[in-house]
């Protein structure tokens, strides 16, 4: 079954209670010189990220019986906070695993919001093994963090809301994960502005959907640490809906190093005075360095998140590179 816009605009009146529609903001110190920047601030969501679109839709469509028995997620922080979110206002049990690679502001957050934390193995991988086992015998629901119907659906509310509000947009640059985020917006933009180039940014450490795109297949790699956290884990060997989607109708896929990741904070820290965790920045990226990347007049950069871990932030703010590896 595949997703259709009708899904997104259904998915908009599903989550309107919970997620709210984010501002478009002018970047005025990347605009100019015939280019006009904007930003589309998911930081604005009440849990900071965009996955609340998403975690939102997929749970306004369970059953009865699938709200009592629970949910389950694998996270790498983001998505466990907004199912922990919308869980709890709709007082469903809820159960986020995550990897030993989880920072401790995340998994603190989500203990906050009433989820409740476990961690295993170094991989989400690891992580997605005792999921499927919980769903096998414990009966819960799993909720993916970005390979599902509903949560692509919930994301693609922002491509809708884009087009809306700036009819004039040319290009539109997004964090690359595992594709939830990039599909939906894809699934929304293509149809009702097809000329628009949709643009998708990674790490260049541990980019699953990158290199699955690169090989013509899902595949697996090696995780590891990035202050793009929130983009990592894999995309599924039985990837159902994203790599198809990615792959046929995102214009570009690339990835950058954590020295530009880190600069890219700092700019919309310090130029912008927003901010944002290494994932939700990225997309500033192509605007600070030059990928060789066609560029429209009318940009759009999605600031996915910003939790952040403090420590980090100030850390990268005062000019380090945490994650960096020697040339």
């Amino acid at each position: 079954m595949s997703i259709q816009l009708s899904d997104i605009y259904q998915a908009r009146k599903n989550i309107s209670e919970i997620a709210c529609r984010t501002p478009l903001v002018p970047a005025w110190s990347l605009s100019g010189r015939n280019r006009n920047v904007q930003l589309k601030l998911e930081i604005a969501q009440p849990t900071g990220a965009f996955k609340l679109r998403g975690a939102a839709n997929a749970l306004s469509n369970l059953t009865t019986e699938q709200s009592a028995n629970g949910v389950v997620c694998v996270s790498t922080g983001n998505h466990g906070r907004a199912i922990a979110y919308a869980a709890k206002r709709s007082d469903i049990p809820a159960y986020v695993y995550m990897s030993t690679l989880a920072p401790k502001n995340k998994i603190e957050s989500i203990e906050s919001l009433g989820g409740t934390v476990r961690i295993v193995g170094d991989s989400q991988d690891e992580a997605q093994q005792e999921v499927d086992r919980l769903v096998h015998e414990d009966g819960m629901t799993e909720i993916p963090p970005f390979d599902h119907f509903d949560v692509i659906a919930g994301q693609g509310t922002i491509g809708i809301e884009l087009v809306e509000e700036d009819p004039k947009i040319d290009t539109v640059i997004v964090p690359l994960s595992g594709g939830g985020l990039i599909s939906g917006i894809a699934l929304a933009v293509k149809p009702l502005a097809p000329d628009v180039r949709v643009i998708c940014l990674s790490m260049e450490n541990g980019a699953a959907m990158y290199e699955s795109i690169k090989l013509g297949r899902p595949v697996e790699v090696e995780e590891s640490h990035s202050l793009a956290d929130s983009l990592g884990g894999g995309v599924g060997l039985n990837n159902q809906y994203t790599f198809r989607i990615v792959k046929d109708l995102v214009d570009e896929v690339r990835t950058v190093s954590e020295s530009q990741i880190a600069e890219a904070m700092r700019y919309l820290y310090e130029r912008e005075g927003w901010v944002a965790e290494g994932g939700g920045a990225i997309g500033l990226v192509p605007l600070l360095q030059d990928l060789d990347l066609p560029l429209g007049k009318h940009i759009v950069v999605v600031i996915s998140g910003k939790n952040v871990d403090m420590n980090i932030f100030t850390r990268v703010i005062g000019g380090e590179v945490p994650y960096s590896r020697p040339d």
